[in-house]
């Protein structure tokens, strides 16, 4: 049994908006569906299904709608939606979603590739975004982006980014989110800023979204598990990344973290290996492998694991 304390670990699997946005044939929406569905038999309760932009910039979620209409009606699932503007949000309240990731960039050069807005006018329309996803009775999931690093402006200063936390926190979003969007982040880095934004998180969920760039995602899980973190974005098989953020390489894996999670002694109520089953699946789809490591290992029939 693990020594940590608070064993169950909260994984969203964002591999449906995060992974099929890096790439770039389009998933057809009825097996994005299914891809949803698989997800959810594997015992994920948290899944980001889409994003809420514009089509021209990011086709590969041209068809948000049409997917969260048919998504599988679960009371115990929560399906999210990530929404970038005013556009947005409008979109997603019509799709009938109840749970939107709303955020914004520390890195004013990475906020004008990704949203073609300063930080400033970004932290704006945040809150605007906000206000217009609370009068319509959703829960919010604030969150800051880059906030280990950007590959254009370096480091970012953690104060810098405990100011953030703390004005989204007071517009009152239910969850915060820290993004390492780069893969810049490093466990010392985890070890000195989650703790303080835990602290004024004041029970909230706190959410690492961590990506592997350069090969510290599961490292940077650890330290965020020893400071009490137990809330986590994946990615089955790995995927995702950012097409404005030169160099970006995908989210640590669904199926890696949860193996590496339960062999610690920790719950998380997933099916490592059904969520490896699917990882195969899509890179036999996609047809080129992902870059996580245990779906290779839970997929093989006869080998052994602790998972």
């Amino acid at each position: 049994m693990s020594t940590f304390p608070e064993t169950r670990v909260v994984i969203e699997d964002q591999g449906p908006r995060d992974g099929f946005q890096s790439e770039s044939v389009v998933v057809p929406t009825a097996q994005k569906v299914q891809v949803v569905a698989a997800l959810v038999e594997a015992g994920v309760r948290r899944v980001q299904v889409t994003s809420f932009v514009h089509p021209t910039y990011v086709p590969q979620m041209a068809d948000a709608e049409a997917v969260c209409k048919e998504l599988p009606s679960r009371d115990d699932v929560v399906y999210s939606g990530l929404v970038l503007n005013e556009r947005g949000i409008d979109r997603a309240i019509s799709a009938g979603l109840q749970h939107v990731a709303i955020s914004h960039s520390a890195s004013d050069t990475h906020s004008r590739k990704n949203t073609r807005r300063g930080l400033r006018e970004a932290r704006e329309a945040h809150a605007t975004i906000v206000g217009r996803a609370q009068d319509a009775g959703l829960a919010i999931r604030g969150g800051v982006q880059c906030a280990f690093g950007c590959r254009y402006e370096g480091p970012i200063e953690p104060e810098a980014v405990l100011e953030m936390v703390e004005a989204q926190l007071e517009l009152g979003v239910d969850e915060i989110a820290l993004a390492d969007s780069t893969g810049m982040g490093d466990p010392r880095a985890i070890r000195t800023l989650i703790p303080r934004v835990i602290a004024r998180a004041e029970g909230r969920p706190v959410f690492l979204h961590l990506h592997d760039t350069e090969g510290r995602g599961m490292a940077n899980a650890l330290a965020a598990l020893d400071v009490g973190v137990r809330h986590f974005d994946t990615a089955f098989g790995g995927m995702g990344g950012c097409p404005y953020i030169r160099g970006a390489s995908g989210n640590i894996a669904t199926e890696d973290l949860v193996a590496m999670a339960h062999q610690m002694g920790f719950e998380t109520g997933i099916d490592a290996r059904q969520v490896a089953t699917l990882s195969r699946q899509m890179e036999e789809f996609y047809d080129h492998p992902f870059p996580g490591k245990m779906h290779r290992v839970l997929s093989t029939p006869g080998l052994a694991t602790l998972a």
